[in-house]
């Protein structure tokens, strides 16, 4: 039997804001959400990444493999922690990353005259790779702006 100890990196954390108005009206602002993170998710590349939503308490947010592979196969990005439409959306999990860490998200919305606000926060903690760490504020405004166009265009 061979028992060994590594040191680990310290935990961090990370904090990403970002707010984007919308020119559609806060049902709309929140059904383009609940859309783009589900089955019209895209890379910022524009290939297509398929999630599964389940829009209630408790349910899991997952990427769908299984149009790619034929079989189930996927990655729990998180659980449902709050849902309370069309005003708010929280989700906790691991999100992409596969090593220890704990992430929560929150998109609250909220209705400023014809439009909406978009606030969204991601706040994690655990062992968070660099790449993570550069990339992710990226990713989140990919995907706030698709929410905003797909909301714009709904509307």
């Amino acid at each position: 039997m061979t028992t060994g100890i590594q040191t680990q990196p310290a935990i961090e954390t990370i904090e990403i804001q970002k707010t984007v108005e919308i020119a559609a009206p806060i049902e709309i602002a929140f059904a383009a959400m609940l859309d783009e993170l589900g089955p019209e998710a895209q890379m910022m590349d524009g290939k297509p990444m398929p999630f599964e939503l389940e829009a209630w308490p408790g349910g899991r947010w997952y990427r769908n493999l299984k149009s790619q592979t034929g079989v189930f196969a996927g990655h729990l990005w998180g659980h449902v922690q709050v849902i309370k439409p069309p005003t708010l959306l929280e989700i906790c999990g691991p999100l992409m990353m596969s090593y220890p860490a704990v992430n929560h998200l929150q998109y609250r919305f909220t209705a400023v005259g014809s439009g909406t606000r978009l606030d969204f926060v991601h706040r994690g903690t655990g062992l968070i790779s660099q790449q993570h760490r550069e990339g992710m504020p990226l990713g989140w405004g990919h995907w706030m702006e698709k929410i905003r166009q797909r909301a714009e265009q709904k509307a």
